[in-house]
Formats: C-alpha cells, sequence, structure tokens
C-alpha cells in the first residue's frame, strides 16, 4: 500500500447525447507515478438522487492503495448535466456508463449503489468481461422491494422545493434515516445541496422525479437477464435494516447468481456507504484487490 496520500482531481467525461459528466479522478494513469498498472480502475456509480461526495471516503482509501479510481456524477445529478429532455431511464445511464468505461479503456470494476448498481449490472453485460472485469451491488437487486423504493422517492419529491436553512435539510436527513447518527454541524449538505433564491435545494434535476417517465428501477426483468448472463466475479453488499433489498431477494438473487458473494453490514441501511462507511470500505477493498 502506498504511503503517499492521493489527492482527487475533477475530471470531466462525454456522456450519451453529448452530455457532460464531472466526476473525481484519483491517480489517473496519465498524470501520476502513484498509479498501479497491474491493478484495475474503478468507477464508482452513486444511487439517485445522490452524487460523487457519496464515495469521497471509500475513493480515497482505494486510491491509497494505488488505484485508478473515479466517482461519477451521474446524468442530472450533482454537477454533471441535466438531460434536456429528461432522459434518466436505465437505459441513457448505461450508455452513459459506457462513454466512460470506454475512455478510462483499461479493465474496470463498477461499484454501484441503487440506481448506480442496476445500471452497473446492464454496463457491465454490455461492455463485457474485458473491460469490466468485477462488480459490486451496494444495497440493490434486480427485484428490489417496491416499498422501499417509494419510500425513497416520496423523500425525494416531498422536498423538491428546497428548504429554508441547511437546518431544515438536516433534520429531514435525520427523520429519514434515524439508524444514522446527525452530524453535529449540517455544513456537510453543502456537497449536497444548492442555495438559490433564499432557498436550499438538492442538487439534482427535478425532472429526474416530476417529468412523466420512466422510473429507473421498473426493467426487472432485463437486469435480471443480464445479472444471470455476467460471468464475473459479483458482491452483493446489503445493509441488514435496508428496506430496499430484502433476505428473500439476496437469497433469490444469490441462487440465480452463482458467481455472486454476499456480505451483510450490520449497522447500515440502504445508504450503505454512508451508513458505515468503514465497514463498507474493507469489505469492497478485500473484493476490488487482487488476491
Amino acid at each position: 500500500m502506498s504511503t503517499e496520500h492521493s489527492e482527487p482531481r475533477t475530471a470531466t467525461f462525454r456522456g450519451a447525447d453529448d452530455l457532460t459528466l464531472v466526476a473525481d479522478e484519483w491517480n489517473n494513469p496519465e498524470a501520476t507515478s502513484r498509479f498501479d498498472e497491474s491493478r484495475p480502475s474503478v468507477l464508482m456509480m452513486h444511487g439517485g438522487g445522490q452524487n460523487r461526495f457519496s464515495w469521497k471516503k471509500t475513493g480515497q482509501i482505494l486510491a491509497d492503495h494505488g488505484l485508478h479510481v473515479v466517482a461519477l456524477d451521474s446524468r442530472g445529478h450533482g454537477d454533471s448535466d441535466r438531460s434536456p429532455d429528461a432522459r434518466y431511464t436505465v437505459e441513457a445511464l448505461c450508455e452513459d456508463t459506457l462513454a466512460v468505461l470506454d475512455r478510462i479503456g483499461r479493465p474496470t470494476v463498477l461499484i454501484g449503489a441503487s440506481m448506480g448498481g442496476l445500471t452497473g449490472i446492464l454496463a457491465a453485460r454490455q461492455a463485457g468481461p474485458d473491460a469490466v472485469v468485477r462488480l459490486v451491488l451496494v444495497d440493490v437487486v434486480p427485484r428490489y422491494e417496491k416499498d422501499g423504493s417509494a419510500r425513497i422517492r416520496e423523500f425525494m419529491f416531498s422536498h423538491v422545493h428546497g428548504f429554508e436553512s441547511l437546518e431544515d435539510a438536516a433534520d429531514a436527513v435525520a427523520a429519514y434515516l434515524p439508524h444514522r447518527a446527525k452530524p453535529r454541524s449540517p455544513e456537510g449538505l453543502k456537497k449536497n445541496l444548492r442555495h438559490r433564491n433564499g432557498r436550499w435545494y438538492w442538487h439534482w434535476d427535478p425532472a429526474f422525479l416530476t417529468k412523466p417517465n420512466e422510473d429507473p428501477f421498473v426493467r426487472v426483468d432485463l437486469l435480471e437477464r443480464a445479472a444471470i448472463e455476467l460471468t464475473i466475479p459479483i458482491l452483493l453488499i446489503r445493509g441488514r435494516l435496508s428496506d430496499v433489498v430484502s433476505e428473500e431477494a439476496v437469497q433469490d438473487f444469490l441462487a440465480k447468481v452463482p458467481n455472486a458473494e454476499f456480505v451483510e453490514l450490520s449497522g447500515a441501511g440502504h445508504t450503505a456507504a454512508g451508513d458505515d462507511n468503514d465497514a463498507f470500505s474493507d469489505v469492497v477493498t478485500q473484493f476490488v484487490l487482487p488476491r
């Protein structure tokens, strides 16, 4: 493991529909000697309503092992372009991912949470095992719990008109995630919110939810077939407190995808990477690094 701390840089990629996608990138192979060319790159894809900062701690840990790491803002999220026609289907997200993989140009491990995990399944199948060598699914399977997904969308939609203060936003998050310790200061939410016209708004396109469109989580059969056809190693991480992935859904997935292994984080819910980042990072590092 490198003793030199690697800092990320802001990078841009051209996605589908000519959209600009923004990312944090560690150890760019063309820009640093810290890059370990014997190991795969890592592309991290967040869940709906989140952004690349969800991966900051884990991305840093992987980078400090010498890995080339890209934490991407999906279209319509964070600093990436919003789709002018609100095209936020899993197919569109997959097209973006394939474009980023092509730009990376190296064997890559995909790590995807929720929406990002479903995108990762489809992208891994389409890219092939030479391009995507491993896949990490963070609290998501094709046959997820609809009630849990609806709760996520309800939380996102109920605050689409913003908050009067950062404190109000912090209170809303604490009510939504009661198992997670509330930060002493709400300042960290500035990475997820933008201030305009006297209010704080989540940093994602409201059309992701408000325009009549396909729920990015509806392509169950397509995604399940893609997962079954994958031959690469797959790691499924579930938060024990999750209401999105049930124990029954995990067993169903493992029975259908025999090349998948499973880890459960006892102190985490659906937002596993943020709920227990130390345990999450340990599990991911063990899976990503060559054995």
